[in-house]
């Protein structure tokens, strides 16, 4: 009997389900980071906090103003997990002291890519996020086989290039999905 390798979501979307019930979740599309046999670390890209990345430097250099620019830098709701940590996605052609190779991306986790975006010679594409999601072994396969969740290829065009209140439409539609016409009933033939 052959067995079949596990699939894993690194480098996808998810699309929350319209009943998703949980509030960190709810109307969330959030980039899968990572996705193995150990669990997986995703980062919510559509929910803009009240905080710009001003706000950010003003607490990393109380005695410096940030450039007026800042204020127009989004901070993003990564996820529930450590959300007094901050995560960078951006575009790869920069490198930065803490930063991790994805498929064509980075993740940054040091304070230099922040003060690289604030002198503006940070990478060409770029998204904020305080805390993460994560899903432990098992879990996340679990919400996908419950139905709450869809999947998508990753688009970075969704990311970088649309506002964040059109992202998770435009994900669905990439699947050919209105949300809107979605029911969390399911029916009996």
């Amino acid at each position: 009997m052959k067995t079949l390798a596990p699939s894993y979501l690194k480098h996808q979307f998810l699309i929350a389900m319209p009943h998703m019930a949980d509030p960190n979740f709810a109307q969330t599309l959030t980039y899968i980071v990572e996705h193995n046999e150990h669990g997986a670390m995703g980062l919510v890209v559509n929910r803009p906090q009240e905080l710009s990345l001003a706000d950010i430097l003003e607490q990393l250099r109380p005695d410096e103003t940030p450039p007026a620019s800042t204020l127009q830098v989004p901070i993003y709701q990564g996820g529930p997990v450590q959300t007094d940590r901050g995560f960078v996605l951006h575009s790869s052609e920069c490198s930065f002291q803490a930063s991790v190779a994805l498929e064509g991306l980075s993740l940054t986790t040091s304070q230099d890519i922040l003060l690289a975006i604030a002198a503006g010679v940070g990478p060409k594409q770029s998204l904020i996020t305080l805390g993460y999601a994560g899903w432990e072994a098992g879990q996340l396969e679990a919400e996908l086989a419950d139905n709450a969740w869809l999947n998508c290829p990753f688009d970075p065009e969704i990311v970088f290039g649309m506002a964040s209140d059109l992202r998770l439409e435009a994900a669905a539609a990439s699947l050919g999905i209105n949300l809107h016409l979605l029911t969390s009933q399911a029916g009996h033939a």
